[in-house]
């Protein structure tokens, strides 16, 4: 069943990646592979900025892809504290933080992927802020808020993470913004570890799913032993979790 979902999400990778470049709604660095960037993501991050959920969001977690680099430099403008994960979660702080008092160059030079490696803060895990707000990439997500990454699957690593230790809770809001190409009827296939979003932003509209499913923690059944390896703090935790048993 596992593989079947696996194959079906590929499918619809496939489909949206060709989908936006027949649109013409393709930007650089290209599609295939990646959290696309689209034309209208600029305007995407304007809308999701009218909300009051992003009024209400004094700390931001925002994935670090291109369609999403106006959301972060409006965060970092607007005072919020933004939280983005070091690629792959590797090593011992494997968050970045990025605020406006701390830097010494534009939020838009320091949110972008080369520039949040120089300029922002390296942090532990234990040292995050309860997240108020998380912003999402998405290749294809459906009106119900499932949705299909690039395949990764480090933003529901950093999500199982971020639950375990307190810092997501019901409360916390999960937002993606994304060209209307890459919104389908769905229903998207999904697996346990996977999370739904509340809010999908394009450029024209805001569309709020109904209650969102929602991973308790870190799935370990879901985990290889070489994943668990390559990422200190997943490690840590689920090593603490064993002793507690």
């Amino acid at each position: 069943m596992e593989e079947l979902r696996t194959e079906a999400k590929t499918a619809v990778r496939l489909e949206t990646w060709d989908a936006l470049r027949d649109a013409g709604a393709a930007r650089f660095p290209g599609v295939k592979g990646r959290i696309p960037n689209f034309v209208g993501a600029e305007r995407a991050a304007e809308r999701l900025a009218t909300l009051p959920e992003w009024a209400a969001a004094r700390v931001v977690k925002a994935n670090p892809d291109s369609p999403q680099w106006p959301v972060r430099t409006r965060g970092v403008a607007e005072g919020k504290r933004l939280f983005m994960a070091v690629p792959r979660l590797a090593g011992d702080a494997p968050f970045l933080l990025l605020e406006e008092d701390r830097l010494h160059v534009a939020p838009r030079t320091a949110t972008s992927i080369k520039g949040s490696a120089v300029h922002a803060t390296p942090t532990p895990l234990d040292t995050v802020d309860r997240i108020d707000l998380i912003v999402c990439g998405t290749v294809a997500v459906d009106p119900d808020g499932r949705r299909v990454g690039k395949g990764g699957g480090f933003s529901d690593l950093e999500f199982g993470l971020l639950t375990e230790v307190g810092l997501v809770d019901e409360h916390t809001v999960i937002a993606t913004t994304v060209h209307p190409t890459q919104v389908l009827e769905g229903p998207l296939p999904e697996t346990e570890h996977d999370f739904r979003v509340d809010l999908i932003v394009t450029p024209e509209e805001v569309i709020r799913t109904p209650a969102p499913k929602r991973p308790a923690g870190i799935l370990r059944n879901h985990l290889t032993l070489e994943k668990i390896e390559e990422i200190p703090p997943l490690r840590r935790l689920l090593a603490e979790r064993d002793a507690t048993a």
